[in-house]
């Protein structure tokens, strides 16, 4: 497998200097060399051939060498709210562990989800979707959730490297995330497909519009099936330990330190919840809750547990995730590659069908070179033009975008894929393994049946 990682890598390396010094016609450039350089940096992302934080550098260094971007853009993921948010999920985690309260919930869920897997692996999704419908973040979510997740992994005797251990890990990753994409202030790309919306045409996405819409296909029925995948694909056995003299410590009261962290999250909680009224940017929320946790003598989270629990790694990486996103938006190479499929594609007026699949499939393209959040940014200023060639209402264009981005083939789509692949220490071979039959059942399952669930609206 190593072998072939390697020749995948090493042709698109080949391919990317070719458009290096001969660029296409069709492409200036900058934009040729930002495309090899892209398709060279997702492929050492996509093998895992080299750590995905060496492949953000390589990509960041090249970029800058080649003054593909300007150097503002090219660092723009450091100064994101989505690093930051990284950065106070980190220690939000860090101090639900060091409180002791992820191990307390732990074993109190225990005894309740012990006798079945599939009830454990159906209860992280049922939690997780909960916070979604109150949690801005997807990040956020996987933070809050998998420190407690992992306590009662380890409870239930699933150790590193077991199917168990996958399976809840892959479940606490998707669940917080995937659903997120069908509520409209869940996840980034919604925000910024319903920003693009209103700036440039005047178009109010609605919450209970959007929601209607995508929930109960690309939401509930894409959970059972990400739920029905993890449990045949990673089948295990719950084998909880039996209850020693720790266990009865575990009953006592909450003590002052756990009752601090409880109400630093509960405030945290409270104003992600109403982000709406107050417009406070979540990562800044993230940021005043780490100051509460790592407050010298009240929190939890000590100078030794700082440099322990925050991953530089994950930040390196995060910084040329949101990078390649924003060069190749700088360099005009998304518009170009969605104007070459508005060519291709058979798009016409009357075929409603046809056009919602090839729309869909416009946005799963480009989500793939330019990572998700890249798919609204490229196809809103397109959408009516596309609206126009369709027949499709302007609305009807811009919601066949949440099909696209929500639609994942590779981890490196999605930063919260891997940040929470590196975060549990999941391979790709396992994320994949989910995420490539789930495309599948996608395409030739889900998609005709959200077109039907549009048409029964009256949404076409």
């Amino acid at each position: 497998m190593l072998k072939y990682k390697k020749i995948i890598v090493a042709g698109l390396a080949a391919f990317a200097l070719v458009l290096a010094f001969y660029p296409q016609s069709l492409m200036t450039t900058d934009q040729a060399r930002t495309l090899g350089l892209v398709l060279v940096t997702l492929s050492l992302w996509a093998t895992a051939l080299v750590p995905a934080y060496l492949a953000s550098l390589i990509f960041i260094a090249l970029a800058l060498l080649f003054k593909l971007a300007p150097p503002d853009v090219v660092f723009s993921g450091f100064h994101s709210s989505a690093m930051w948010l990284v950065f106070s999920g980190f220690l939000i985690a860090a101090g639900v562990r060091k409180a002791g309260l992820s191990e307390r919930i732990g074993s109190a869920l225990t005894a309740r989800l012990s006798h079945s897997f599939p009830l454990l692996i159906f209860g992280i999704f049922a939690v997780a979707i909960v916070l979604a419908f109150v949690m801005p973040s997807s990040l956020g979510r996987f933070f809050l959730l998998w420190p407690i997740v992992l306590a009662l992994s380890d409870k239930l005797g699933f150790a590193k490297g077991t199917n168990g251990r996958a399976a809840v890990a892959l479940a606490t990753v998707f669940a917080c995330h995937l659903p997120g994409f069908t509520l409209l202030p869940s996840n980034v790309p919604n925000l910024i497909l319903a920003g693009a919306a209103q700036t440039i045409y005047g178009v109010d996405l609605t919450y209970a519009q959007y929601m209607a819409l995508h929930f109960p296909i690309l939401g509930l029925i894409k959970s059972v099936i990400i739920f029905t995948l993890i449990v045949r694909l990673f089948p295990d056995t719950p084998q909880p330990a039996a209850a020693d003299d720790g266990e009865v410590g575990r009953a006592q009261p909450l003590g002052w330190r756990q009752w601090y962290v409880i109400a630093v999250l509960a405030i945290t909680l409270a104003f992600w919840v109403t982000d709406t009224f107050h417009g406070i940017n979540p990562a800044w929320i993230g940021i005043c809750a780490s100051i509460g946790l790592l407050m010298p003598g009240i929190g939890p989270v000590a100078p030794e547990d700082f440099d322990k629990h925050v991953n530089f790694g994950v930040f390196l990486f995060i910084a040329g995730f949101l990078a390649v996103g924003a060069v190749v938006n700088a360099t005009g190479l998304g518009i170009v590659i969605a104007q070459g499929m508005e060519y291709v594609l058979p798009l016409s007026p009357g075929r409603d069908f046809i056009n919602f699949l090839s729309l869909s499939l416009m946005g799963f393209v480009v989500g793939i070179i330019s990572i998700l959040p890249g798919v609204p940014a490229v196809l809103t200023p397109m959408a009516s033009e596309l609206s126009a060639l369709t027949g499709l209402s302007l609305t009807a264009v811009l919601m066949t975008q949440v099909i696209g981005f929500s639609t994942i083939l590779f981890p490196y789509q999605s930063a919260p894929l891997m940040v929470g692949m590196q975060v549990t220490e999941q391979p790709v071979g396992n994320m994949m393994k989910i995420l490539f039959p789930l495309t599948l059942i996608t395409a030739f399952i889900l998609l005709p049946l959200d077109f039907f669930w549009w048409k029964l609206l009256g949404f076409i």
